[in-house]
């Protein structure tokens, strides 16, 4: 079974879409759990994105992730294309750690899953997986900057202290108060690293 995990050394604002309540609390629509769904693309042909960003549009609101095509082109042409081919509709954010990560994109549903490709680009030098910044999850197995679909968003309030394995996507320009209504989502005992309640993409649309 392939586990996706996030490994660490030590253990953007916008408009957006409000996603909190009067006592600041997550007030997310309540959805049905999302449901496994199959995929198995082959891998994308396109060396850089001609979309400027990706809006990923939640139960909790929605928020814009602005590909770094300067930094990451071929990571950010990727992501793009899962986009395009709908790989994130339907899917949950399926980790959820207080001050760390919003984490999603697995077509499994539970964390193992993936789009049936790969793809290699080494991370910038004197990347700092800092608030707002988006990035690719993988196994500690494979090599720095790989990334299939699953994609998580730092929510730490400054480095997250991340080792710099992690293939470099974009960064969140509006919407950040969804990301925090997500987060807020965190079991607070620990207990579970998924969320209280469902959180699923609608869908994930482009701008040019």
């Amino acid at each position: 079974m392939l586990v996706i995990v996030l490994g660490s050394d030590d253990g953007g604002g916008g408009e957006g879409t409000s996603a909190s309540g009067a006592d600041g609390e997550a007030a997310c629509e309540e959805v049905e759990p999302a449901q496994p769904k199959e995929v198995d693309l082959p891998a994308p042909d396109a060396k850089r994105p001609t979309a400027s960003a990706v809006v990923i549009s939640t139960n909790c609101g929605s928020f814009t992730i602005t590909l770094d095509a300067e930094r990451a082109p071929k990571t950010a042409a990727s992501f793009q294309y899962l986009a395009e081919e709908g790989v994130f509709d339907g899917t949950p954010f399926h980790r959820v750690v207080p001050e760390f990560v919003i984490q999603g994109g697995d077509p499994a549903a539970n964390g193992t899953g993936g789009p049936g490709f790969s793809v290699t680009e080494k991370p910038p030098g004197g990347l700092v997986y800092r608030r707002g910044l988006v990035a690719m999850a993988k196994t500690p197995a494979e090599p720095p900057g790989t990334s299939g679909s699953q994609f998580f968003v730092v929510t730490a309030p400054a480095d997250a202290g991340l080792n710099p394995d992690f293939a470099l996507a974009g960064e969140v320009t509006e919407g950040m108060d969804t990301v925090d209504a997500i987060a807020a989502l965190a079991d607070p005992s620990g207990a579970s690293e998924g969320p209280l309640s469902p959180v699923v993409i609608d869908n994930a649309t482009i701008e040019e």
